[in-house]
């Protein structure tokens, strides 16, 4: 995939189907394209469509690609298609990403959304020395790749309640590069592990600025309540270290 969070569309030598939405005058029932939900990453999309064609039955081929269509028609989706981002997202630098404000992130965390998240987690993707001088409240720190499978995808979190949700969010100091990157390797590394679109984690974000943007707006969310820049002096030794182990 070009963008982790957008369906790819390719060549195929199936012809495509001319799509008509349903209606309740039309007289040959509609065909459904249906995608089962299941927890921890799997598809509650629907749709009903008629295809328009030569009379024959449809083949498997052709639904996927109907299926294919539909979900073009809606970039807006999480990752497995299955419900709209819950989240607000604002532009963000990479446009395959899904950015929240820190204004939001400060509402997922007192509670704003508590009716429709059983679990967010807040991943820290700057290393242990930045963690340590300050970070937002119930973040976990994840500076490496083995950190961030060992700890979401060795046992993935699952939501006991199916109407809820598990959100991820990303950051590092501006998630310019190391909060980003770390949201695309978590989606690379879940798509392996399933039949496309399945996920464990259909919904990623990033938080736009970082923590310096978040803790300069909200520092009564962060503790220690301070901000150590990733390029703080005393600490040359541990960037040289730990730029080593990501790269």
């Amino acid at each position: 995939c070009q963008h982790l969070f957008c369906l790819p569309s390719g060549p195929s030598s199936v012809p495509k189907p001319v799509l008509k939405w349903g209606r309740a005058s039309d007289r040959d029932p509609p065909v459904k394209a249906k995608q089962q939900r299941r927890v921890a990453g799997s598809c509650d999309q629907e749709a009903s469509v008629e295809l328009v064609g030569d009379g024959e039955g449809v083949g498997s081929a052709q639904l996927e690609e109907v299926n294919n269509l539909l979900a073009n028609d809606d970039q807006e989706l999480i990752g497995d298609f299955s419900k709209p981002h819950l989240l607000p997202t604002v532009d963000g630098k990479d446009p395959g990403l899904k950015y929240i404000s820190p204004g939001t992130l400060e509402a997922v965390l007192t509670g704003h959304f508590s009716s429709f998240i059983e679990s967010s987690i807040v991943v820290d993707c700057r290393y242990p020395y930045e963690y340590e001088g300050g970070h937002v409240k119930g973040a976990v720190n994840l500076p490496l790749q083995r950190d961030v499978e060992e700890f979401l995808l060795k046992q993935p979190i699952v939501s006991l309640d199916a109407s809820k949700r598990v959100i991820i969010i990303f950051h590092c100091e501006f998630s310019v590069e190391r909060g980003p990157k770390m949201c695309r390797f978590l989606r690379e590394r879940d798509r392996s592990c399933h039949e496309y679109p399945q996920l464990h984690y259909p919904e990623l974000y990033v938080l736009k600025g970082g923590y310096r943007e978040f803790f300069f707006q909200f520092p009564s969310c962060c503790e220690p309540r301070d901000y150590r820049p990733m390029e703080h002096p005393a600490f040359k030794e541990e960037l040289r270290k730990f730029r080593g182990q990501s790269r």
